[in-house]
């Protein structure tokens, strides 16, 4: 056996001249090495995956910083000034035709004379019409033309309780009130100016601020 042969090493091993064998790596450690750079990318990915699911649910962080910001509460601005009353018809500004759809008679006459003393003006008083005649089933009917919807019926409608507000194609002011057959008297008068009261106060609205969120 030749001197440059290494222990353990002969057979098709030996070495003979100036040809050396060549020495083959373990296929075992390149196995291992594989499976840690596989193990590593996997945990990557695992990770990679998870925080997009978590800005897919939750918005990502813009959504959260802009949801923050409208969350921030506006301060008022002491110096705004409240808004005005509501300006609503007087009563005696208001032009009332009693008309009566029950069987009980002078029941007209009698709800225009009180509705007189409450400073309301009397138009016609009188039976009601054909189309309403023995039909209204509830207190009364409130009827004018569109554009007293906000003004001259809200204001009759404080002087008695569960009436139907409707209007029809009339052009003048003047607005109806047809009893029906639940209507037994008009509110008090107390209740029926606290109720007016209650109806010219302004709506609530949005506070006005001074351009500063309170963070």
């Amino acid at each position: 056996m030749s001197m440059l042969t290494p222990p353990g090493m002969g057979g098709k091993y030996r070495i003979t001249g100036a040809k050396y064998p060549r020495m083959r790596r373990s296929r075992g450690r390149r196995r291992i090495v594989l499976a840690v750079v596989a193990s590593v990318v996997a945990v990557g990915l695992i990770g990679w995956g998870t925080l997009q699911l978590i800005d897919v649910f939750t918005g990502g962080s813009k959504a959260t910083a802009a949801s923050s910001r409208s969350d921030c509460a506006a301060k008022p601005d002491p110096s705004a000034k409240p808004p005005a009353p509501k300006a609503l018809p007087k009563p005696d500004q208001i032009k009332v035709n009693v008309f009566n759809a029950t069987p009980r008679g002078g029941l007209a006459k009698d709800v225009a004379a009180e509705l007189k003393k409450r400073g309301f003006t009397v138009g016609k008083v009188d039976n009601a019409p054909k189309a309403y005649d023995k039909k209204v089933k509830g207190t009364g009917i409130l009827l004018g033309a569109k554009t007293a919807t906000d003004t001259a019926l809200p204001v009759l409608g404080t002087q008695l309780a569960g009436t139907e507000s409707r209007t029809d194609a009339r052009k003048g002011g003047e607005v109806d009130l047809i009893l029906g057959a639940k209507f037994k008297d008009l509110a008090k008068k107390k209740d029926a100016d606290k109720a007016l009261a209650v109806l010219a106060e302004p709506k609530p609205t949005s506070s006005p601020s001074s351009g500063k969120k309170d963070c």
